[in-house]
């Protein structure tokens, strides 16, 4: 009789934790279909697991790459939009001179030429301190003021830094958000240092008389403003081909990104069509166990008598 109350209590157990862990696995499986997640804990797949702490790091270097690289292309883009503006109105001003420097243009038409220059210099100073979208001054260099600051007799001068902040967009990798005013506004005119301000306010005041020849002043005015046109350009060319790279930089960030995510999909998401068939077997052997387990329950040996 011991021997049978025994074997009669291993049946049992065994039976009762064969059909524990069928409703285990489908438990777990239904959490798996549901959620979308193969792994509810580490324990479940540590290689696995360790994967995805690996992806989810890089996932976050990632992020914090692409949103610098955003910044960047902003600042870029707002500095190339004010250069432009800068490049038309220096171009307006050449007009200007060209017609200052005509004697057909009378102390009226200097007058209001002049006029028009000023307006022009005042607009020149204002996009040279124009500021990015986060508030930063565009052309101040690692500066945080204005990057030109203007005296009491009207002199303009350069207030910022010769060095432009370069933000980490990659492993690596770095890109400057701009060019300081410096390299945009400040060149030599004869072998002597100027900028762009001082042009058009000498322009402005040789109009208004401040040389016995006007005209030979606004002549004089276009070699200056022309260096000025040179020299933005050249900056417009620099701030094109970082747009360029940082172009370059997003596309394979998107790529990485996609990258990332298609990997972390494979070792961490449910495989709905696997897992859908793994919980039908799993229920078809819970419900066979279940029915072999009543019906062997069930008999004794007067059964075979």
């Amino acid at each position: 009789m011991s021997f049978v109350n025994t074997a009669t209590g291993t049946f049992y157990n065994r039976s009762l934790s064969q059909m524990s862990e069928l409703r285990g696995n489908i438990e777990r499986l239904q959490t798996q279909i549901a959620t979308g997640k193969r792994l509810e804990r580490g324990s479940d797949d540590p290689a696995a697991a360790a994967q995805l702490r690996q992806l989810a790091r890089r996932e976050i270097l990632s992020t914090a790459d692409a949103s610098n690289a955003a910044s960047v292309d902003q600042d870029l883009t707002s500095a190339t939009t004010e250069l432009a503006a800068v490049t038309n109105l220096l171009q307006r001003a050449r007009e200007l001179a060209l017609g200052a420097a005509s004697d057909t243009s009378g102390a009226a038409g200097r007058e209001a030429i002049a006029f028009e220059i000023e307006q022009l210099g005042e607009e020149l100073f204002a996009r040279a301190n124009a500021e990015g979208p986060g508030g930063e001054p565009l052309f101040a260099g690692l500066a945080a003021g204005p990057a030109f600051t203007r005296d009491g007799t009207g002199a303009v001068t350069y207030a910022g830094t010769t060095q432009s902040l370069s933000v980490p967009v990659g492993q690596g990798t770095e890109i400057e958000r701009g060019l300081d005013g410096a390299q945009l506004f400040e060149f030599d005119v004869a072998g002597s240092p100027s900028n762009a301000f001082a042009v058009l306010r000498g322009l402005a005041d040789a109009l208004r008389g401040g040389t016995p020849d006007p005209s030979a002043s606004a002549s004089a005015a276009i070699e200056g403003i022309d260096a000025a046109l040179t020299t933005v350009n050249r900056g417009q060319t620099i701030l094109g081909a970082r747009l360029a790279w940082v172009e370059t930089v997003r596309q394979e960030q998107l790529d990485r990104s996609v990258a990332i995510a298609e990997r972390r999909s494979e070792v961490g998401d449910t495989q709905i069509g696997d897992a859908i068939a793994k919980l039908q077997q799993s229920m078809t052997a819970l419900e066979a166990s279940q029915a072999a387990f009543t019906r062997v329950s069930s008999l004794t040996l007067f059964n075979a008598l």
